[in-house]
């Protein structure tokens, strides 16, 4: 965790590895083991089996990576929040955001419904059962959702639903079909599809690229 990457690259560990650490102590690292693909930029990177973090609470959001590639994302979540922190910070803050950075919403019904969705990704999250569980009809849902929001709850859904998909594309190994199902989408090509309209490319293509090509 953060300088401590430097005993692994002492150890050889990261040679010809991509890895991170503390800003600060990056150009150091980098000069004294040239073999390693340094990159200062992301809170954690994954390469094979070997993980580095940068400072001290990036080590968090690595350790909840692992418990949710583990265990799944609502024990991530409560362990989150046991430990009074956020949810969890992508590896790579530049390529995606973690499950929608929604802004607070002084709405209760909203705050409520967006707690849900975020917490059980892989539940019924159509707008029709979102407004039962609010105890509204699906128009005043949609039309709190707009103002609050910014978008429909199906909008928010989906986006939610991709953008865990790509954090788990990049953080663990999982594969697609997995991905999917953890994230709510029916069928690993309806995540296809979403991830084209979201991002511009396909699941496969944005997990060898975050993983393979950025830093480098």
């Amino acid at each position: 965790m953060c300088t401590g990457a430097a005993v692994l690259a002492a150890a050889g560990l990261l040679d010809g590895r991509r890895a991170t650490t503390h800003w600060q102590s990056a150009p150091v690292l980098a000069a004294r083991h040239p073999k390693v693909v340094v990159d200062s930029d992301p809170i954690f990177i994954r390469d094979g089996n070997t993980y580095t973090a940068a400072g001290v609470t990036s080590s968090l959001d690595l350790t909840l990576a692992f418990v949710e590639e583990d265990n799944g994302a609502e024990l991530a979540r409560r362990v989150a929040r046991h430990l009074v922190t956020y949810l969890q910070r992508p590896g790579n803050q530049a390529q995606m955001s973690m499950f929608t950075a929604a802004k607070p919403s002084a709405n209760s019904l909203v705050k409520h419904s967006v707690d849900h969705i975020t917490g059980h990704l892989d539940a019924d999250l159509t707008t029709a059962a979102l407004a039962v569980r609010a105890g509204v009809s699906e128009r005043h849902l949609t039309r709190l959702f707009l103002k609050h929001l910014g978008r429909t709850p199906g909008r928010f859904v989906r986006q939610a639903r991709t953008e865990a998909a790509a954090h788990l594309l990049v953080s663990t190994s999982l594969p697609m079909a997995r991905v999917a199902a953890r994230c709510g989408f029916g069928t690993a090509e309806t995540m296809r599809q979403a991830f084209v309209s979201q991002y511009g490319v396909p699941p496969s293509r944005y997990r060898s690229t975050a993983t393979s090509t950025v830093g480098s």
